[in-house]
């Protein structure tokens, strides 16, 4: 270990370590992957030697113990996001955790007083914050091309995916509640980057179409604290022909309209009506894992602390959350989880 290097282990080198962030931690300047680990022996060693890692382990607690990692990328389901927090920040490592980065607002305070009691740093995986098109659209924002932003509109609406192999997305326990834990936490963590802290959220949770026992539609509102109002809708069952990936944002003097999967921006405005394309790297979190790792060598401040990362998940279950109302004498489970 070196102290002008972050020498890095995953713990959980699955499908988003393949190709979205794995290479990237061996690509980026002042970063070297050394180690990574899988519960199963064999598959650990499969994209060990495959991306040219010198060491793999089954066991995290073997790679936390290797003196010469001084970072660590947390890739597992959400689950074990905290315990493995947790024990790399005790045994002196800095953290990279991916989101949702816990399960809950109570373990949000966990990790938040670990963290503030350490000596170690951690950020929170929301790596769109440094893609292009996200760039520009803060600085669109942030140089008042549309004067003063009034709402934003959110509207995820995709079919069900029979064909998905990650069963743990569905399952509570693990993943928090479905797709939308998966899925809207970098959502949710744009609007917070742009609009910062809100002092008011209300939402509601549905199981609309019973396929599995995960609510699958979403509808959350939220008011800033500086005033912007913004309403997001998530279903992932809705009809094929239904589907839409949408994002508006309203201002005084026109409106920015993004889709999160797609590299395109529409700006339309009174001074300016244009289209803007951009391209993401094909490792698509290296400028966030090559900003993580000039923090850590304290170069820049954190390109996106724990503090954030428990806002998006106080966002989220105010979103989720278990509501009662009053239905006569009877008081009645708004959701039911």
């Amino acid at each position: 270990m070196t102290d002008d290097s972050v020498i890095w282990g995953i713990i959980g080198c699955g499908d988003v370590a393949e190709v979205k962030s794995g290479p990237a931690f061996q690509k980026c300047n002042n970063s070297k992957l050394l180690a990574v680990m899988r519960r199963n022996a064999s598959l650990a060693e499969d994209f060990a030697k495959r991306h040219s890692v010198p060491f793999w382990y089954s066991d995290a607690d073997k790679l936390l113990a290797n003196p010469d990692i001084n970072a660590v990328y947390i890739a597992t389901p959400p689950s074990t996001h905290l315990e493995y927090a947790l024990k790399a920040l005790a045994a002196g490592k800095n953290v990279y955790i991916e989101k949702p980065m816990v399960l809950s607002n109570d373990e949000a305070t966990v990790l938040e007083k670990a963290v503030s009691d350490s000596s170690q740093k951690l950020v929170v995986a929301h790596y769109r914050r440094f893609l292009p098109m996200y760039v520009r659209v803060k600085e669109l924002i942030s140089t008042n091309v549309l004067g003063g932003i009034k709402f934003v509109d959110l509207r995820f609406l995709q079919p069900y995916d029979f064909n998905d192999k990650a069963t743990w997305r569905l399952d509570e326990e693990v993943s928090g509640g479905g797709y939308f834990h998966d899925i809207a936490p970098h959502q949710i963590d744009l609007m917070c980057h742009f609009f910062g802290d809100y002092e008011l959220a209300k939402g509601i949770a549905v199981n609309q179409s019973k396929i599995n026992n995960v609510d699958d539609t979403v509808n959350g509102i939220v008011s800033f604290k500086n005033g912007i109002q913004f309403r997001g809708m998530w279903s992932f069952a809705i009809p094929k022909d239904l589907e839409e990936d949408r994002c508006t944002i309203y201002g005084e003097n026109g409106t920015i309209e993004i889709s999160f999967y797609k590299e395109k921006l529409v700006l339309n405005s009174t001074k300016i009506n244009r289209t803007f394309e951009f391209k993401n790297p094909e490792n698509i979190q290296l400028p966030m894992i090559q900003e993580t790792v000039n923090y850590f060598l304290g170069k820049r401040s954190n390109p996106c602390p724990v503090e954030d990362g428990k806002l998006v998940t106080k966002l989220m279950q105010e979103f989720t959350k278990k509501e009662t109302i009053q239905n006569g004498t009877n008081m009645e489970v708004v959701r039911a989880k």
